[in-house]
């Protein structure tokens, strides 16, 4: 018979847990699948190498995540399956993340958002329509 680990209602448990459950698991990913999808990529590296989704993680190690606008560099500091409220998160992950990459974040979300003065009230229905259209050619504005 194989010993089943010992897991309390919190979801912190001592076995392994998969790379993509974790990323899932602290919000570094809002659905388990992009986690999947994003080690499939290779956009997930831990120790500098390409991780598969199924690679079990373990306290101390460094995971790097690369998203489309910011690289982020997470520590593990404790292993949990289930996903916790985000005042939770700091349990098992510790943020090693430049600052200078949230920086240039927000320079880039700052720069690529439409400018409206104060003040000028909703959009008429062809400003609307002009600012759509100007989204659908330039795909990187719309955050998807």
């Amino acid at each position: 018979m194989i010993p089943i680990p010992e897991e309390s209602d919190s979801g912190v448990t001592d076995s392994n847990v998969r790379l993509d459950k974790w990323l899932w698991a602290v919000r570094l990913f809002k659905a388990r699948s992009m986690a999947t999808e994003a080690c499939r990529q290779g956009k997930v590296l831990i120790g500098r190498c390409i991780a598969k989704p199924s690679r079990a993680v373990k306290p101390g190690d460094v995971v790097d995540i690369q998203f489309s606008d910011i690289k982020r560099t997470v520590r593990v500091t404790g292993i949990i399956e289930k996903r916790v409220g985000p005042k939770l998160v700091a349990n098992f992950a510790e943020d090693l993340t430049p600052a200078k990459e949230y920086l240039r974040q927000l320079e880039n979300r700052r720069a690529s958002a439409p400018n409206r003065p104060p003040g000028a009230g909703r959009p008429t229905k062809k400003e609307r329509r002009d600012l759509e259209a100007f989204s659908s050619q330039n795909p990187e504005l719309t955050g998807d």
